[in-house]
């Protein structure tokens, strides 16, 4: 049992700095994948196995440099990228209605959004919007999904332990059934946004 667990902790442990690869390198589809890492982080902090400032700084510093990146490449080079993903045109206007309605409050908001988590800090690169602002908006905005998200994990863990008692027995089920429902609702909006596009392609 002793070998058990020092071997999940050891995995649990090199969640920490995947975490952040994984927020940093998602594409839009991985929306749910991020979310469901971090809540999976978020319920090991609740079980000893990791610290609760490691997970919210490895979510932060991902979610922040990713956005950061993508607001540069629109400020320097939207022209050439997006001759190479012309499909963005629709979600682009999309953001740009969100930003003539709300204007910068748009920063603080767009990572809970499904499918607008990569091109929306790309828009606002296009944008009037200025760098500093959005260096300052961004980081808040980060800094509230990663305390958001991961707090939800840790009091889902604190649920699960006030409704059965002591969850260490079923803390592999958990962590799959974390797991296979962020899978769900990807495969969800995956093959509905798929459908979409083939009933207009087919219009």
């Amino acid at each position: 049992r002793k070998s058990v667990d020092s071997a999940f902790h050891e995995c649990v442990n090199l969640g920490t700095f995947r975490l952040g690869l994984r927020i940093l390198g998602r594409p839009d589809r991985d929306l749910f994948e991020g979310e469901m890492i971090l809540v999976m982080g978020g319920f090991a902090v609740y079980q000893g196995y990791l610290g609760f400032l490691p997970v919210i700084l490895a979510a932060f510093l991902g979610s922040y440099s990713g956005d950061q990146l993508f607001f540069f490449l629109g400020r320097r080079h939207s022209g050439r990228i997006l001759k190479l993903l012309p499909s963005w045109g629709r979600r682009m206007a999309v953001i740009n209605r969100w930003l003539e309605r709300i204007g910068t409050p748009v920063i603080l908001l767009f990572r809970f959004t499904y499918g607008f988590r990569t091109i929306t800090p790309f828009v606002l690169g296009m944008s009037s919007v200025r760098s500093r602002t959005f260096i300052i908006l961004n980081g808040l905005g980060a800094m509230a999904w990663a305390l958001a998200i991961a707090a939800g994990g840790y009091f889902f863990g604190f649920t699960l332990e006030k409704a059965l008692g002591n969850i260490r027995h079923y803390e592999r089920l958990v962590f799959g059934v974390i797991l296979a429902a962020g899978l769900a609702a990807w495969a969800f909006h995956f093959f509905r946004s798929r459908k979409a596009g083939e009933g207009k392609s087919g219009t």
